[in-house]
């Protein structure tokens, strides 16, 4: 995404620099969550997959939920690193979050797997068929056309 510059803006008018404040704040992603990274792919020609990198949840730390097109990944981890050690430097992040994904319509979860710290979300389009475009068959059309005269009255 470009980065729009109103600074000429802010020259040119008086009284409206809050408003382009405003504007510009909204452009950056700062507020945006980056916890945990995921991608989202493509596996086929209706079929997605997402894949989020969960390093140090376990699969009953973190739930998954479909519910009106919105795809909710929550983890929380459980607190504990074992009896009797003490904790020196933290650098493994372990703080819980909530991811949402808004899923188009047709989109149905299908599963979701943990392997290796990552957890994958498999996801399919469904179209019903009555919504699936369809071809239309052209017929030809006779070259003698009949002409219908009306009949004139006097």
């Amino acid at each position: 995404m470009r980065h729009v510059d109103f600074s000429p803006l802010y020259r040119s008018t008086v009284g409206f620099d809050r408003l382009f404040t405003m504007l510009d704040s909204l452009a950056q992603p700062e507020g945006a969550q980056t916890y945990p990274p995921y991608n989202i792919e493509r596996t086929g020609e209706d079929s997605y997959r997402i894949s989020m990198a969960v390093a140090g949840f376990s699969d009953d730390e973190l739930s998954i939920e479909a519910h009106r097109n919105v795809l909710t990944v929550k983890g929380e981890r459980k607190e504990g690193n074992g009896e009797g050690s003490e904790l020196l430097y933290r650098g493994i992040a372990s703080r819980a979050f909530e991811r949402r994904f808004q899923l188009a319509d047709h989109v149905d979860v299908v599963g979701a797997s943990l392997k290796n710290g990552l957890l994958f979300v498999d996801l399919k389009r469904n179209i019903p068929e009555e919504l699936k475009p369809r071809k239309i068959a052209i017929t030809a059309s006779s070259a003698k056309a009949k002409q219908i005269e009306a009949k004139t009255t006097a």
